[in-house]
């Protein structure tokens, strides 16, 4: 199975309601603001995942190093 067709299945929803839900979100957000919010998102979950990676990189490194 791929991840999109497990996403599906765990959601329930197939490819008519994420046209319409992408829809949706283009209407809302209108075509020039798409790719700012896209941008938002992607620099949100870098930063999540740069933090995230920092309290496991600290918690797993050894306290005296000789």
């Amino acid at each position: 199975m791929s991840a999109v067709t497990q996403f599906g299945d765990f959601m329930g929803l197939g490819a008519p309601e994420l046209i319409i839900i992408a829809v949706i979100i283009l209407l809302i957000f209108g075509g020039s603001q798409l790719p700012k919010l896209a941008k938002n998102i992607g620099s949100s979950a870098k930063e999540l995942r740069q933090g995230l990676g920092k309290d496991d990189s600290k918690s797993s490194a050894p306290a005296n190093k000789e």
